[in-house]
């Protein structure tokens, strides 16, 4: 590993400090705005199109852009997964996950709202998911990640429809 700021090799993985020119690197969890998009006890869950975990259901969401707050980054990423615009609702919680990506396992600190749709019909971005479903949000399917299960869980929890410590 080398320092981002004057490329010498770094002695130790981060967090660590630069002997060269003092830069101190960390390992921040990445932060993700992510939507359980509900309707009449259901949940809607994508298809993952592409690594990491494809073929495993997904919640829309995704990664933060530089300085974009996670509900902002929800709402754009519903938009963009899913082609149309959603509500944002209630904030359901923050979890701490993990993501591979280039060779690395990231953390990430994923930031999940509850959403409805605006009523538009459905455009999947074929890059993103193969396919989309509805599930009891009581009874979701093994989701592609474990903040999703947890978020879910809760969601469910929140709105009346799951049971405590099922899952």
């Amino acid at each position: 590993m080398f320092c981002p700021r004057c490329g010498q090799k770094l002695e130790n993985a981060a967090p660590t400090t630069c002997g060269a020119c003092g830069y101190a690197l960390f390992v921040n969890a990445r932060p993700t705005g992510s939507l359980i998009v509900y309707e009449d006890g259901r949940f809607l869950a994508l298809k993952r199109a592409r690594e990491p975990q494809a073929g495993l259901w997904e919640t829309p969401g995704g990664f933060c852009d530089g300085w974009e707050e996670p509900a902002v980054a929800a709402v754009r990423e519903g938009r963009e997964e899913l082609g149309v615009e959603v509500t944002l609702g209630d904030f359901v919680g923050m979890y701490v996950g993990s993501y591979a990506f280039q060779g690395e396992l990231l953390p990430v600190l994923d930031c999940f709202y509850l959403a409805t749709l605006d009523g538009a019909r459905v455009t999947l971005d074929p890059d993103e998911s193969s396919e989309m479903a509805w599930f009891a949000l009581d009874e979701p399917p093994k989701l592609a990640f474990e903040t999703m299960d947890k978020a879910v869980r809760d969601a469910a929890l929140r709105l009346g429809t799951g049971t405590p410590g099922k899952r």
